[in-house]
């Protein structure tokens, strides 16, 4: 009876405690726009142990004790908002915040923010500085700006690639809007297919992975969209050495409805066109006619049902395509030849959000995610024989290929008090796998094939739910306790897994805390590639019963430390298992799976190897983000190894993008408003690349049947990546020169690539041997020294 009134008590003492509290909640959005604002800090300036930040569409809730408060809002490229109010009760706060205000005061919040948060290996981009960095051609790449952070490699020179601590590209999970993007490169990899102008928030996660995200090993490269203007019509136009691109956003209904849409073209076809025909009127009795061009074009409409629901749809398209057309005449027989390549993007979301109480916050979401490869070549020949009877042979050839998912996700963030902030959700997938149809048409005199050799298609169901909690323990212990379980149905096949989730933060001073975490992720989608240039005949397929989801197990452990109120230094060390990683077996291709034609759909699973790796590495972050002068300095020292039983004869190997240093340093200098410069230089260890180590002359019949080229000589291979390319190094600047004019402010940017005209290896080979038979080694660059200028109208 004792225990009953005790227990009693206990309940009516914590009611009455709760009962004392109130919930201050509301949005915090741009004063200009109503653009709502991600990660938004919002706390009590009296009593700053009374803080939150916003979600991802802009909503807070902060319980904290009846009485006065000075309210206070505050955004990194913003401003801040105070206000001192007195609550008695729960209240509606919507909070808009000016960007024409000194921040200094506002950094110093943003870096005990980082400080004091227990989620680690989390970088947010600074989008504002990502678009005065010089880039490729003048085009501002999000992507490649991800590339100059610790942790974080490049692929080959010049492409967009990410490979994360140790991963490989299919084990990111890149979100637009929510929609996970299969194929994020145009241009066969040199460019990324997201425009910075319609994107308002970019986050990378590389480890300590919160339990909302899942289905991927490596990172998770969360963008979202911008919301549009809600209260009047603005815009922009660019236009470089190979694209232009426009964006105009405004307000349908004024404070209630609103739209952006951001389309962007290349033209090389057009550039290129005058000197593809040049170079053909050289060529007796031949034409030819080709180019490539990429499009995107990025939409969104936002709409205020009420104060508590709103709504949401975007959508996303994209394409690339690539084009010969040839026609050779010789007196009176004609042959033509055309060939097509095209892949891109589709992806949609419709989101509804509402305010179920001040501390309860969801948001409903379906999505559509579609990718697609498609080449097709056709050949005809128009001659005459010897009698003069004219024949016409004809042979064509179609192949196409892609994914398709269809989601529902609902998700949930719970405010109980100041102490603890609570996540929870669900997600169903449908993966639609399309492993390719292939088209054959051959017609002659003689017969007439036109036929269709498709592979089965494959459905796969992916189902997960997630909680997580990140609680404060007094004020030096703050922990992210979480967990999700997924499970992956195909065929006849159900896996499932548990993946906990942990963080935890220990602060010693304002400026100083230390941090771990441990994370277990699951794969259920391998990537089939070719290990070269990023190509859009890689593949993506389900895990199956023979070839079973990857793995991973990553432990990471760091400190945060605000050397001064605008300098801030993280140091990150990490550990990652990998298991059941995925890789095409000795000797195969994506192209050898594609002329398979086993109507089962799993002839692809005998081709591949399955294995384990490992990666470990320390990533140093010194970072300045105020001040005319601000950027960033990165280095990782890292290790990245697989083992596979039948590939290199079972022995560990380096990855190919293993990289054993990576610099990076970024910097900006704001002269005033109308001038400012940047550069970028980065330095990285070769990349491992695989070369024979002897070479066999094949024996030559002495009956003198048999005849031998220099090209049938046997290579013989030690080991995989058995040799480093030359160190990469590159130099990047840049200068950015606005004024205002009639029409709004014009912008004319200038850079130059590679300032120095360093050539960095791309690939390498060995050259034609010569006649002492002794081969010579080859190191092929890929781009010297470019120079870019752009012009850009801000209206």
């Amino acid at each position: 009876m004792k225990k009953i009134y005790l227990l009693v008590f206990i309940l009516l003492f914590s009611f009455s405690v709760f009962s004392q509290n109130v919930t201050i909640s509301g949005y915090v959005q741009d004063i200009n726009s109503a653009e709502r604002l991600i990660g938004a800090n919002v706390f009590d300036a009296d009593n700053l142990k009374y803080g939150t930040s916003t979600n991802s569409y802009g909503f807070y809730s902060l319980t904290l004790p009846k009485g006065k408060v000075k309210l206070t809002a505050s955004y990194f490229t913003y401003g801040f908002w105070q206000e001192e109010i007195v609550v008695s009760k729960d209240t509606v706060i919507n909070i808009e915040i000016s960007s024409d205000v000194n921040i200094e005061e506002v950094v110093v919040q943003a870096q005990n923010n980082q400080i004091e948060s227990s989620q680690m290996s989390r970088i947010d981009i600074p989008l504002a500085t990502v678009k005065v960095l010089p880039s490729l051609f003048g085009e501002t790449d999000v992507l490649k700006a991800i590339q100059l952070m610790p942790g974080v490699s490049s692929g080959n020179e010049g492409t967009s690639g990410i490979y994360v601590r140790g991963g490989g590209p299919d084990q990111n999970i890149i979100l637009l809007d929510g929609v996970p993007v299969y194929n994020v490169n145009h241009l066969f990899g040199f460019f990324s297919v997201f425009s910075a102008d319609a994107i308002s928030n970019v986050t990378l996660y590389k480890g300590g992975f919160p339990a909302r995200y899942g289905g991927r090993l490596s990172s998770v490269l969360d963008i979202n969209l911008k919301e549009g203007n809600m209260r009047k019509y603005t815009g922009s136009v660019s236009v470089g050495i190979i694209a232009s691109k426009f964006t105009v956003e405004g307000p349908i209904v004024k404070d209630k409805t609103s739209f952006i849409i951001s389309a962007r073209r290349t033209y090389i076809d057009v550039l290129a066109a005058p000197i593809i025909k040049l170079a053909s009127m050289k060529q007796d009795n031949m034409n030819v006619a080709g180019g490539y061009y990429f499009y995107d074009v990025i939409s969104k409409i936002n709409h205020k049902l009420s104060q508590d629901d709103r709504i949401f749809f975007s959508i996303y398209a994209g394409k690339d395509k690539a084009y010969v057309n040839m026609t050779e005449e010789y007196e009176k027989n004609v042959w033509k030849s055309k060939m097509k390549l095209g892949w891109g993007n589709i992806i949609s979301a419709l989101r509804w959000n509402h305010v179920f109480t001040p501390r309860l916050f969801g948001n409903l979401t379906l999505t559509y995610s579609r990718f697609n490869f498609m080449t097709d070549i056709y050949m005809e020949e128009e001659y005459y024989d010897d009698d003069d009877i004219k024949h016409i042979s004809e042979i064509g050839m179609r192949y196409n290929s892609g994914i398709d998912d269809i989601s529902a996700k609902i998700d949930f963030d719970f405010n109980p008090n100041i102490n603890h902030k609570i996540k929870y959700g669900a997600i169903w997938t449908f993966h639609i796998f399309n492993p390719g149809a292939n088209y054959l048409k051959w017609k002659t005199d003689n017969f007439d094939i036109d036929t269709v050799i498709s592979k089965n298609i494959l459905y796969g169901r992916e189902y997960a739910a997630y909680f997580e909690d990140d609680f404060k323990i007094g004020s030096i212990l703050k922990i992210n306790l979480g967990g999700r379980f997924s499970a992956f149905h195909v065929r006849d096949t159900l896996f499932y897994s548990p993946e906990p989730r942990v963080a935890v933060r220990i602060m010693f001073t304002e400026k100083w805390s230390v941090k771990a975490s441990y994370a277990q992720m699951k794969q259920y989608i391998h990537f089939l590639t070719n290990n070269t240039l990023g190509m859009p005949t890689d593949l993506w397929m389900p895990a199956t019963d023979l070839v079973i989801p990857q793995k991973s197990i990553q432990y990471a452990v760091g400190t945060s430390i605000g050397i001064t109120d605008k300098i801030n230094l993280t140091v990150e060390a990490f550990y990652k298992d990998m298991y059941n990683l995925v890789e095409l077996k000795e000797g195969e291709s994506v192209f050898g799976i594609f002329e398979s034609a086993e109507s089962s759909g799993s002839n692809w699973e005998k081709k591949v190897e399955q294995g384990k790796g490992y990666s470990q590495g320390i990533e140093v972050l010194l970072e300045k983000k105020t001040g005319k002068f601000n950027g960033w300095i990165g280095y990782t020292l890292a290790f990245s190894n697989r083992q596979f039983e039948n590939i290199s004869f079972g022995e560990v190997f380096p990855y190919r993008y293993d990289r054993r240093h990576d610099i990076s340093v970024v910097a900006t200098y704001k002269f005033n408003d109308n001038l400012n410069v940047a550069l970028t230089w980065v330095f990285a260890t070769g990349n491992p690349v695989t070369l024979s180590q002897i070479v066999y002359k094949p024996y030559t019949s002495s009956f003198g049947y048999d005849t031998y080229y220099d090209w049938e000589r046997i290579q013989y291979f030690e080991k995989r990546n058995n040799y480093r390319l030359p160190s990469y190094h590159r130099l990047d600047i840049g200068l950015n020169w606005s004024k205002e004019v009639k029409l709004g402010n014009r912008t004319w940017s200038f850079g130059a690539y590679n300032a120095y005209n360093h050539l960095n290896p791309f690939f390498v080979d060995f050259q034609r041997y010569t006649d002492s038979e002794i081969p010579t080694l080859r190191v092929y660059s890929l781009f010297p020294i470019i120079p870019s200028i752009s012009y850009r109208l801000d209206f």
